[in-house]
Protein backbone atom coordinates (compact mmCIF):
# COMPACT_ATOMS: atom_id res chain seq x y z
CA UNK A 1 0.00 0.00 0.00
CA UNK A 2 2.86 2.16 0.56
CA UNK A 3 4.66 2.12 -2.22
CA UNK A 4 1.59 2.38 -4.23
CA UNK A 5 0.48 5.46 -2.03
CA UNK A 6 4.42 6.72 -3.65
CA UNK A 7 4.04 5.92 -7.28
CA UNK A 8 0.69 8.10 -7.28
CA UNK A 9 2.01 10.95 -4.88
CA UNK A 10 5.64 11.06 -6.88
CA UNK A 11 4.33 12.95 -10.12
CA UNK A 12 3.01 15.36 -7.69
CA UNK A 13 6.58 16.59 -6.38
CA UNK A 14 7.43 17.63 -10.22
CA UNK A 15 5.21 19.59 -10.41
CA UNK A 16 4.60 21.06 -6.87
CA UNK A 17 7.40 22.85 -4.41
CA UNK A 18 6.40 23.49 -1.07
CA UNK A 19 8.29 26.63 0.18
CA UNK A 20 9.03 28.00 3.96
CA UNK A 21 5.63 29.14 4.35
CA UNK A 22 3.43 26.31 3.33
CA UNK A 23 3.05 27.15 -0.27
CA UNK A 24 2.56 24.98 -3.15
CA UNK A 25 2.54 25.82 -6.75
CA UNK A 26 0.53 23.70 -8.99
CA UNK A 27 1.27 23.68 -12.64
CA UNK A 28 -1.87 23.13 -15.04
CA UNK A 29 -3.09 23.71 -18.62
CA UNK A 30 -4.70 26.69 -19.40
CA UNK A 31 -7.34 27.80 -22.15
CA UNK A 32 -8.46 31.76 -23.10
CA UNK A 33 -11.18 32.22 -25.26
CA UNK A 34 -10.10 34.45 -28.71
CA UNK A 35 -11.89 36.28 -30.79
CA UNK A 36 -10.88 36.71 -34.27
CA UNK A 37 -12.41 38.71 -37.09
CA UNK A 38 -12.26 36.79 -40.53
CA UNK A 39 -11.31 40.16 -42.11
CA UNK A 40 -8.13 40.25 -40.08
CA UNK A 41 -7.46 36.68 -40.45
CA UNK A 42 -7.31 37.17 -44.11
CA UNK A 43 -4.84 39.65 -44.43
CA UNK A 44 -2.60 38.02 -42.03
CA UNK A 45 -0.90 35.64 -44.83
CA UNK A 46 2.53 36.40 -45.36
CA UNK A 47 6.16 34.94 -45.70
CA UNK A 48 9.01 36.29 -43.56
CA UNK A 49 12.21 34.80 -42.06
CA UNK A 50 12.69 31.58 -40.42
CA UNK A 51 11.32 31.33 -37.13
CA UNK A 52 11.92 28.63 -33.98
CA UNK A 53 9.77 25.47 -34.34
CA UNK A 54 7.32 25.21 -31.38
CA UNK A 55 4.58 23.41 -31.48
CA UNK A 56 5.04 20.45 -34.61
CA UNK A 57 2.45 19.42 -36.92
CA UNK A 58 2.20 18.50 -40.04
CA UNK A 59 5.29 17.49 -42.68
CA UNK A 60 5.55 17.92 -45.80
CA UNK A 61 8.22 17.23 -48.42
CA UNK A 62 8.31 18.53 -52.46
CA UNK A 63 11.34 18.17 -54.45
CA UNK A 64 13.82 19.55 -52.47
CA UNK A 65 11.52 21.56 -50.11
CA UNK A 66 10.68 20.58 -46.92
CA UNK A 67 7.53 22.30 -44.77
CA UNK A 68 6.67 21.53 -41.11
CA UNK A 69 3.50 22.83 -39.77
CA UNK A 70 3.22 25.42 -36.96
CA UNK A 71 -0.08 24.38 -35.31
CA UNK A 72 -2.37 26.92 -36.30
CA UNK A 73 0.38 29.39 -37.01
CA UNK A 74 1.55 28.57 -40.62
CA UNK A 75 4.77 26.54 -42.15
CA UNK A 76 8.44 26.71 -41.73
CA UNK A 77 9.95 26.26 -44.91
CA UNK A 78 14.03 24.58 -45.34
CA UNK A 79 16.18 23.41 -48.07
CA UNK A 80 16.59 20.18 -47.27
CA UNK A 81 18.80 19.64 -50.25
CA UNK A 82 21.39 17.62 -47.43
CA UNK A 83 19.28 15.82 -45.09
CA UNK A 84 22.37 15.98 -43.17
CA UNK A 85 22.04 19.77 -42.95
CA UNK A 86 18.71 21.23 -43.45
CA UNK A 87 19.01 24.93 -44.02
CA UNK A 88 15.88 27.54 -42.33
CA UNK A 89 14.65 29.15 -45.71
CA UNK A 90 11.50 31.22 -44.65
CA UNK A 91 8.18 30.89 -42.39
CA UNK A 92 5.28 31.35 -43.77
CA UNK A 93 2.69 32.82 -41.44
CA UNK A 94 -1.41 31.53 -42.24
CA UNK A 95 -3.48 31.50 -39.33
CA UNK A 96 -5.59 28.78 -38.32
CA UNK A 97 -3.28 26.74 -40.38
CA UNK A 98 -3.30 22.60 -39.77
CA UNK A 99 -2.47 20.86 -43.02
CA UNK A 100 -1.06 21.26 -46.47
CA UNK A 101 -0.59 19.78 -49.35
CA UNK A 102 1.48 20.82 -53.02
CA UNK A 103 0.83 20.46 -56.93
CA UNK A 104 3.61 22.33 -58.70
CA UNK A 105 4.39 25.24 -57.29
CA UNK A 106 1.27 26.09 -55.28
CA UNK A 107 1.02 25.07 -51.87
CA UNK A 108 -2.54 24.64 -50.39
CA UNK A 109 -3.32 25.11 -46.74
CA UNK A 110 -6.66 25.49 -44.62
CA UNK A 111 -6.86 29.15 -43.23
CA UNK A 112 -9.55 28.23 -40.97
CA UNK A 113 -12.84 28.07 -43.18
CA UNK A 114 -10.41 29.21 -46.16
CA UNK A 115 -8.71 27.16 -48.43
CA UNK A 116 -5.75 28.78 -49.69
CA UNK A 117 -3.39 28.86 -53.00
CA UNK A 118 -0.01 29.91 -52.63
CA UNK A 119 2.90 30.40 -54.96
CA UNK A 120 5.92 28.65 -53.45
CA UNK A 121 8.20 29.23 -56.78
CA UNK A 122 10.69 31.39 -54.39
CA UNK A 123 10.29 30.33 -50.80
CA UNK A 124 11.71 33.34 -49.60
CA UNK A 125 8.81 35.49 -51.17
CA UNK A 126 5.74 33.66 -51.36
CA UNK A 127 1.99 34.67 -52.80
CA UNK A 128 -1.37 34.44 -52.21
CA UNK A 129 -3.07 33.54 -55.41
CA UNK A 130 -6.35 32.49 -54.58
CA UNK A 131 -8.72 31.66 -52.04
CA UNK A 132 -11.87 29.46 -51.42
CA UNK A 133 -14.19 28.70 -48.76
CA UNK A 134 -14.17 25.23 -47.56
CA UNK A 135 -17.34 25.32 -46.19
CA UNK A 136 -15.87 23.76 -43.19
CA UNK A 137 -17.33 25.86 -39.89
CA UNK A 138 -15.98 24.05 -37.41
CA UNK A 139 -12.85 22.32 -35.92
CA UNK A 140 -10.84 20.30 -33.48
CA UNK A 141 -7.21 20.61 -33.38
CA UNK A 142 -5.28 18.61 -30.01
CA UNK A 143 -7.50 19.86 -27.54
CA UNK A 144 -8.70 23.38 -28.67
CA UNK A 145 -11.86 23.97 -30.61
CA UNK A 146 -12.74 26.76 -33.30
CA UNK A 147 -15.55 27.77 -34.91
CA UNK A 148 -16.90 30.68 -36.86
CA UNK A 149 -19.74 32.44 -36.58
CA UNK A 150 -21.37 33.82 -40.04
CA UNK A 151 -23.58 36.28 -37.97
CA UNK A 152 -20.77 38.27 -36.46
CA UNK A 153 -18.40 37.41 -38.73
CA UNK A 154 -15.35 36.02 -36.24
CA UNK A 155 -13.52 32.69 -35.90
CA UNK A 156 -14.00 31.87 -31.95
CA UNK A 157 -10.69 29.91 -31.19
CA UNK A 158 -9.12 28.62 -28.10
CA UNK A 159 -5.12 29.76 -27.13
CA UNK A 160 -3.65 27.28 -24.68
CA UNK A 161 -0.29 27.48 -22.45
CA UNK A 162 0.56 26.11 -19.41
CA UNK A 163 0.12 28.30 -16.43
CA UNK A 164 1.16 27.82 -12.06
CA UNK A 165 -0.89 28.79 -9.56
CA UNK A 166 0.19 29.40 -5.96
CA UNK A 167 -2.20 28.28 -2.21
CA UNK A 168 -1.34 28.75 0.91
CA UNK A 169 -1.47 25.26 2.81
CA UNK A 170 -1.95 24.32 6.68
CA UNK A 171 1.69 22.94 7.19
CA UNK A 172 0.57 20.95 10.31
CA UNK A 173 -3.00 19.39 8.33
CA UNK A 174 -4.31 17.67 5.75
CA UNK A 175 -3.45 18.63 1.92
CA UNK A 176 -5.90 18.02 -0.16
CA UNK A 177 -4.00 16.32 -3.28
CA UNK A 178 -7.03 16.09 -5.95
CA UNK A 179 -7.23 19.34 -7.40
CA UNK A 180 -3.73 18.72 -8.15
CA UNK A 181 -3.54 15.36 -9.18
CA UNK A 182 -6.44 16.02 -11.72
CA UNK A 183 -4.32 18.59 -14.26
CA UNK A 184 -1.59 16.26 -13.66
CA UNK A 185 -3.59 13.41 -15.70
CA UNK A 186 -4.78 16.30 -17.64
CA UNK A 187 -1.11 17.49 -19.20
CA UNK A 188 -0.53 13.86 -19.95
CA UNK A 189 -2.89 13.08 -22.30
CA UNK A 190 -2.53 16.45 -24.22
CA UNK A 191 0.08 14.70 -26.15
CA UNK A 192 -1.46 11.32 -26.66
CA UNK A 193 -4.74 13.35 -28.20
CA UNK A 194 -2.37 14.87 -30.83
CA UNK A 195 -2.91 14.06 -34.64
CA UNK A 196 -0.26 15.14 -37.22
CA UNK A 197 -2.01 14.73 -40.43
CA UNK A 198 -1.20 14.84 -44.11
CA UNK A 199 -0.96 12.55 -47.88
CA UNK A 200 1.39 9.29 -47.25
CA UNK A 201 4.57 8.58 -49.35
CA UNK A 202 5.53 4.93 -50.19
CA UNK A 203 7.41 3.86 -53.04
CA UNK A 204 4.48 3.00 -55.32
CA UNK A 205 3.24 6.13 -55.24
CA UNK A 206 6.99 7.87 -55.94
CA UNK A 207 6.51 10.06 -59.39
CA UNK A 208 8.40 8.74 -62.58
CA UNK A 209 9.78 11.68 -63.60
CA UNK A 210 12.91 13.83 -61.96
CA UNK A 211 10.90 16.72 -60.74
CA UNK A 212 7.37 15.16 -59.07
CA UNK A 213 4.55 17.25 -59.59
CA UNK A 214 2.90 16.78 -56.32
CA UNK A 215 4.65 16.39 -53.39
CA UNK A 216 4.17 13.61 -50.42
CA UNK A 217 3.59 13.31 -46.34
CA UNK A 218 2.66 12.02 -43.25
CA UNK A 219 0.06 9.27 -42.21
CA UNK A 220 -2.66 11.00 -40.73
CA UNK A 221 -3.93 12.82 -43.79
CA UNK A 222 -7.00 14.91 -43.98
CA UNK A 223 -5.77 16.69 -47.63
CA UNK A 224 -4.83 14.49 -50.44
CA UNK A 225 -4.02 15.02 -54.02
CA UNK A 226 -4.79 12.52 -56.77
CA UNK A 227 -4.92 12.79 -60.59
CA UNK A 228 -6.46 16.62 -60.88
CA UNK A 229 -8.05 16.94 -57.65
CA UNK A 230 -7.34 17.94 -53.66
CA UNK A 231 -9.83 15.43 -51.23
CA UNK A 232 -10.14 17.51 -48.17
CA UNK A 233 -12.04 15.78 -45.15
CA UNK A 234 -13.38 17.38 -42.12
CA UNK A 235 -15.30 15.54 -39.35
CA UNK A 236 -17.77 14.26 -41.47
CA UNK A 237 -17.31 15.53 -45.19
CA UNK A 238 -15.53 14.68 -47.50
CA UNK A 239 -14.96 17.61 -49.56
CA UNK A 240 -13.43 18.19 -53.44
CA UNK A 241 -11.89 20.96 -55.39
CA UNK A 242 -11.05 20.20 -58.86
CA UNK A 243 -7.62 21.75 -59.35
CA UNK A 244 -6.40 21.26 -62.77
CA UNK A 245 -5.24 24.81 -63.25
CA UNK A 246 -3.26 24.48 -60.05
CA UNK A 247 -3.39 28.21 -58.98
CA UNK A 248 -7.33 28.15 -59.13
CA UNK A 249 -8.89 25.66 -57.11
CA UNK A 250 -12.65 25.27 -57.74
CA UNK A 251 -14.50 23.32 -54.92
CA UNK A 252 -16.93 20.78 -56.18
CA UNK A 253 -18.64 17.79 -54.81
CA UNK A 254 -18.86 16.76 -51.31
CA UNK A 255 -19.83 13.42 -49.67
CA UNK A 256 -21.31 12.93 -46.00
CA UNK A 257 -19.05 10.50 -44.18
CA UNK A 258 -19.46 8.88 -40.42
CA UNK A 259 -18.45 11.49 -37.37
CA UNK A 260 -15.24 11.37 -36.31
CA UNK A 261 -13.35 10.94 -39.41
CA UNK A 262 -9.23 11.51 -38.95
CA UNK A 263 -7.68 10.70 -42.38
CA UNK A 264 -7.39 10.23 -45.66
CA UNK A 265 -4.94 8.12 -48.09
CA UNK A 266 -4.66 8.01 -51.46
CA UNK A 267 -3.70 4.72 -53.60
CA UNK A 268 -3.96 4.05 -56.86
CA UNK A 269 -7.63 4.69 -57.77
CA UNK A 270 -9.13 4.62 -54.31
CA UNK A 271 -9.20 6.83 -51.02
CA UNK A 272 -9.07 5.24 -47.73
CA UNK A 273 -10.87 7.49 -45.51
CA UNK A 274 -10.15 6.44 -41.56
CA UNK A 275 -12.42 6.77 -38.39
CA UNK A 276 -12.08 6.31 -34.87
CA UNK A 277 -15.15 3.85 -35.86
CA UNK A 278 -13.88 2.25 -39.26
CA UNK A 279 -12.22 2.73 -42.67
CA UNK A 280 -14.15 3.53 -45.49
CA UNK A 281 -12.88 2.52 -49.18
CA UNK A 282 -14.01 5.07 -52.06
CA UNK A 283 -13.14 4.39 -55.68
CA UNK A 284 -11.89 7.47 -57.72
CA UNK A 285 -11.26 6.45 -61.12
CA UNK A 286 -13.58 8.92 -61.97
CA UNK A 287 -11.81 11.71 -59.85
CA UNK A 288 -14.66 14.15 -59.25
CA UNK A 289 -16.75 11.71 -58.58
CA UNK A 290 -16.30 9.28 -55.96
CA UNK A 291 -18.20 6.03 -54.84
CA UNK A 292 -17.92 4.34 -51.99
CA UNK A 293 -16.92 0.70 -52.40
CA UNK A 294 -17.35 -0.47 -48.82
CA UNK A 295 -17.15 0.71 -45.40
CA UNK A 296 -15.02 -0.97 -42.07
CA UNK A 297 -15.52 -1.03 -38.55
CA UNK A 298 -13.68 -1.81 -35.53
CA UNK A 299 -13.99 -0.36 -32.40
CA UNK A 300 -14.02 2.67 -31.28
CA UNK A 301 -9.88 4.33 -31.68
CA UNK A 302 -7.66 6.41 -33.57
CA UNK A 303 -7.33 5.14 -37.04
CA UNK A 304 -4.85 6.20 -39.87
CA UNK A 305 -3.94 4.02 -42.50
CA UNK A 306 -1.78 3.46 -45.46
CA UNK A 307 -1.80 0.84 -48.11
CA UNK A 308 1.25 -1.40 -50.05
CA UNK A 309 -0.48 -3.81 -53.21
CA UNK A 310 -3.15 -5.71 -51.44
CA UNK A 311 -2.73 -4.86 -47.74
CA UNK A 312 -3.68 -2.43 -45.39
CA UNK A 313 -1.86 -1.10 -42.66
CA UNK A 314 -4.44 0.37 -39.42
CA UNK A 315 -2.97 1.49 -36.00
CA UNK A 316 -5.69 1.44 -33.54
CA UNK A 317 -5.20 3.24 -30.58
CA UNK A 318 -7.58 3.17 -27.90
CA UNK A 319 -5.70 4.46 -24.87
CA UNK A 320 -6.52 7.93 -25.25
CA UNK A 321 -9.44 10.05 -25.98
CA UNK A 322 -10.50 8.89 -29.12
CA UNK A 323 -10.82 5.79 -27.64
CA UNK A 324 -12.65 3.35 -25.35
CA UNK A 325 -11.20 2.65 -21.90
CA UNK A 326 -9.75 -0.84 -22.36
CA UNK A 327 -9.43 -0.95 -25.72
CA UNK A 328 -6.09 -3.14 -27.14
CA UNK A 329 -3.80 -1.25 -28.79
CA UNK A 330 -2.83 -2.76 -31.66
CA UNK A 331 -1.66 -3.10 -35.41
CA UNK A 332 -4.08 -4.47 -38.15
CA UNK A 333 -3.69 -6.22 -41.65
CA UNK A 334 -6.18 -5.31 -43.60
CA UNK A 335 -6.86 -7.70 -46.74
CA UNK A 336 -7.76 -5.56 -49.57
CA UNK A 337 -7.88 -7.91 -52.77
CA UNK A 338 -11.44 -7.44 -52.65
CA UNK A 339 -11.76 -3.85 -52.02
CA UNK A 340 -15.06 -4.55 -52.05
CA UNK A 341 -14.86 -6.88 -48.77
CA UNK A 342 -11.90 -5.85 -46.36
CA UNK A 343 -11.35 -8.31 -43.76
CA UNK A 344 -8.64 -8.29 -40.68
CA UNK A 345 -6.03 -10.96 -41.90
CA UNK A 346 -3.73 -10.31 -38.98
CA UNK A 347 -3.59 -8.56 -35.42
CA UNK A 348 -0.54 -7.54 -33.51
CA UNK A 349 -0.26 -6.05 -30.18
CA UNK A 350 1.86 -2.48 -30.37
CA UNK A 351 1.52 0.06 -27.87
CA UNK A 352 0.68 3.36 -28.02
CA UNK A 353 0.43 3.12 -31.91
CA UNK A 354 0.50 6.42 -33.90
CA UNK A 355 1.49 7.31 -37.69
CA UNK A 356 3.24 5.01 -39.79
CA UNK A 357 4.82 4.85 -43.26
CA UNK A 358 5.62 2.14 -45.71
CA UNK A 359 8.34 2.21 -48.36
CA UNK A 360 8.09 -2.06 -49.52
CA UNK A 361 9.14 -3.95 -47.60
CA UNK A 362 9.86 -1.43 -44.63
CA UNK A 363 7.26 -0.45 -42.06
CA UNK A 364 7.84 2.01 -39.82
CA UNK A 365 5.30 2.73 -36.90
CA UNK A 366 5.39 5.70 -34.55
CA UNK A 367 4.54 5.11 -31.03
CA UNK A 368 4.13 8.64 -29.28
CA UNK A 369 6.67 9.14 -26.36
CA UNK A 370 7.31 5.36 -26.64
CA UNK A 371 9.61 6.13 -29.66
CA UNK A 372 9.64 4.37 -33.02
CA UNK A 373 9.78 0.93 -34.13
CA UNK A 374 10.79 -0.60 -37.78
CA UNK A 375 9.61 -3.83 -39.64
CA UNK A 376 9.85 -5.82 -41.98
CA UNK A 377 7.27 -6.20 -43.86
CA UNK A 378 8.17 -8.92 -46.87
CA UNK A 379 4.95 -10.93 -45.33
CA UNK A 380 2.32 -8.81 -43.94
CA UNK A 381 1.23 -11.85 -41.95
CA UNK A 382 4.62 -12.65 -40.67
CA UNK A 383 5.84 -9.24 -39.44
CA UNK A 384 9.62 -9.06 -38.10
CA UNK A 385 11.05 -6.60 -35.84
CA UNK A 386 14.24 -5.29 -36.95
CA UNK A 387 14.70 -1.75 -34.90
CA UNK A 388 13.24 0.13 -31.96
CA UNK A 389 14.26 3.69 -31.10
CA UNK A 390 13.20 4.34 -27.44
CA UNK A 391 14.47 7.56 -27.55
CA UNK A 392 12.24 9.86 -29.38
CA UNK A 393 9.44 11.05 -29.29
CA UNK A 394 7.42 9.97 -32.84
CA UNK A 395 3.90 10.62 -34.21
CA UNK A 396 4.39 10.35 -38.00
CA UNK A 397 6.93 9.75 -40.89
CA UNK A 398 7.88 9.78 -44.46
CA UNK A 399 9.61 7.49 -45.58
CA UNK A 400 11.41 8.25 -48.95
CA UNK A 401 14.22 8.18 -51.21
CA UNK A 402 15.97 6.10 -47.92
CA UNK A 403 15.25 8.88 -45.93
CA UNK A 404 13.12 8.89 -42.90
CA UNK A 405 11.71 11.89 -41.92
CA UNK A 406 9.92 11.98 -38.29
CA UNK A 407 7.90 14.00 -36.79
CA UNK A 408 7.07 14.26 -32.88
CA UNK A 409 6.23 17.58 -29.75
CA UNK A 410 10.26 17.71 -29.94
CA UNK A 411 10.91 18.38 -33.44
CA UNK A 412 12.20 16.73 -36.37
CA UNK A 413 14.39 13.53 -36.93
CA UNK A 414 16.27 12.58 -40.27
CA UNK A 415 17.27 9.19 -40.74
CA UNK A 416 19.10 7.09 -43.02
CA UNK A 417 17.35 3.92 -43.35
CA UNK A 418 19.49 2.36 -47.04
CA UNK A 419 19.86 -0.70 -44.10
CA UNK A 420 16.68 -0.66 -42.40
CA UNK A 421 18.07 -3.11 -39.38
CA UNK A 422 20.70 -0.56 -38.42
CA UNK A 423 18.77 3.24 -39.39
CA UNK A 424 21.57 6.16 -38.78
CA UNK A 425 20.80 9.14 -37.46
CA UNK A 426 21.59 12.05 -39.82
CA UNK A 427 20.52 15.47 -38.44
CA UNK A 428 17.32 17.15 -35.97
CA UNK A 429 15.61 20.03 -35.60
CA UNK A 430 14.68 20.10 -32.23
CA UNK A 431 11.68 22.05 -31.10
CA UNK A 432 11.64 24.76 -28.35
CA UNK A 433 8.23 24.25 -26.57
CA UNK A 434 7.04 27.67 -25.36
CA UNK A 435 6.44 25.55 -21.85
Amino acid sequence: MKATLLLLLLPLFFLTSCTDNCERTTTYRKYTSVQLPISDVRQAVSSGTPQPLVEPGKLYVKDQYLFIVEIKKGIHIFDNSDPANPKAISFLSIPGNVDIAVRDNILYADSYIDLVALDISNPTAIKEVNRVETGFTNGLVGRTYWSYDKTSMKIYDQREEIATTTVKTDCEGSFNILPYLIPIAWFGRYYESLAFADGVYNSSQAPKTTTPTTGVGGSMARFAISNNQLYVVSSSTLQLFDITDPAKPTKGKSATLNWNVETIFPYRNSLFIGTTTGMYIYDVTSPAEPKQLAAFSHVRSCDPVVVHDNYAYVTLRGTSTCGVAGTQDVLDVIDISNLSAPRVAKTYPLETPYGLGIDYPTLFVCQGNKGLRVFDASNPLDLKPQQTFANVNAFDVIPISKTLLTIGKDGLYQYDYSNPANLRLLSKIAAQPAY
